[in-house]
């Protein structure tokens, strides 16, 4: 057996002298003598007090802000890119992972020796592979049980966690614990496997049917009845952060996934935990909304922040360059860095088939004359080009 470190991972460990007679579920004593959590079905008797609505009025405003800003961007898709993969570094290092924003690019450029773990960029690499994947996927198939294994299988794929069964729900009893934690002192237990089954079976019902409820908080909800749940031997958080993504696109609250969720997450990673334990132990529900609604208003109004100094940064590079001979492509070519701020020539040309190899090797020095980007490997071969304003946009703390 597996023990779990993942988002119940700072819990004590699990009473039931700590459960109240609020709890959203119920306590299941197993004929082995542990104690296990089943999770009530969705949705909760909720108190709308008039914070947590001035609250979710925030959220849904700064994120409708967002959904705009995002969409007039010139080349949406481009600067939807480095926001993703920020989201899988962040969500990636909750889990204890090491890798950099600007590892993860220089990995993807080709370079072949990381700063750091190989196994730790290649774990961040699968979250955006597994994002990717989900989005595509949506065209075909709605959120479902099914898509969330399929999505597991991409992120476990060929890395720590590939042995405990990718793309398929546990078959055995899992726990969350430190190391040398037994069933009896773990942190946090989830149902039973045959209780999880029907768990999920009731969270996909939820997930699909029609609800008066407003979507930022049936996905608040989702997100903590999916750790409740926990039903993979590994890899549970980094899912069910996939899943709010997944489901601001699917449920038409943002085009792309440019919400760095897990920015507060991780900033906040204490109170995270506390909260989705009181929700276990004491039906704190208004709380727990009222963090998860303030992280996405806070994102949502930091993202924004930074597409517009993007785009306010690419119209500064384009009268620079106004005079140049091969100024679109030099204009190209800065739209292309807004989404790679980290590359190499061969994956330059790769990604925007507008010439040679030639081409965009003068195309490239031609920025770095102007100061746009710089060589950081100092190398002659395999070079990396680094937009450093570009990159401090996206990076720094506002």
């Amino acid at each position: 057996m597996k023990i779990l470190i993942s988002l119940f991972s700072l819990y004590l460990t699990m009473k039931t002298t700590d459960f109240t007679s609020q709890t959203p579920g119920r306590l299941i004593q197993a004929p082995t003598g542990y104690t296990a959590f089943l999770p009530n079905p969705l949705p909760p008797a909720l108190d709308w007090s008039n914070r947590l609505l001035s609250i979710l009025s925030r959220a849904e405003s700064r994120l409708a802000a967002l959904e705009e800003v995002g969409k007039a961007f010139p080349v949406p898709q481009g600067v939807a890119r480095p926001f993703i993969r920020k989201e899988a570094v962040l969500s990636s290092q909750i889990e204890g992972t090491r890798t950099s924003f600007e590892g993860l690019l220089a990995y993807e450029a080709g370079q072949r020796r990381p700063a750091g773990d190989l196994l730790d960029v290649q774990e961040v690499q699968n979250y955006v592979n597994a994002l990717d994947y989900g989005l595509e996927r949506l065209h075909s198939l709605p959120l479902s049980t099914r898509l969330i294994r399929e999505i597991h299988a991409w992120l476990m794929e060929g890395v720590r966690g590939e042995w405990m069964t990718p793309r398929e729900f546990r078959r055995t009893q899992n726990w969350v614990g430190k190391p040398g934690a037994t069933l009896e002192t773990a942190r946090y237990v989830p149902p039973p496997v045959p209780e999880m089954k029907l768990a999920l079976v009731e969270l996909e019902n939820f997930i699909h049917r029609g609800s008066d409820l407003p979507d930022l908080v049936r996905i608040g909800l989702i997100h903590y009845q999916f750790e409740a749940i926990h039903p993979f031997l590994d890899g549970n958080g980094r899912v069910g952060r996939l899943l709010i993504s997944l489901l601001l696109v699917a449920w038409g609250k943002l085009s792309l996934p440019l919400l760095n969720i897990s920015d507060y997450l991780e900033a906040h990673r204490q109170e995270y935990y506390d909260r989705l334990l009181d929700v276990t132990q004491k039906s704190a529900w208004e709380a727990w909304l009222a963090f998860i609604l303030t992280g996405i208003a806070h994102q949502a109004e930091d993202t924004t922040r930074r597409i517009r100094r993007l785009d306010d940064l690419r119209h500064t590079y384009q009268r620079q360059f106004a005079g140049e001979r091969t100024r679109q492509k030099l204009a190209e070519l800065v739209d292309y860095l807004i989404g790679t701020p980290i590359t190499t020539i061969q994956q330059a040309q790769e990604s925007l088939k507008m010439g040679s190899y030639t081409t965009i090797q003068r195309q490239i020095e031609r920025l770095t004359a102007l100061g746009i980007v710089r060589e950081i490997t100092g190398q002659h071969r395999n070079r990396l080009y680094q937009a450093d304003e570009i990159l401090r946009i996206l990076l720094e703390n506002e």
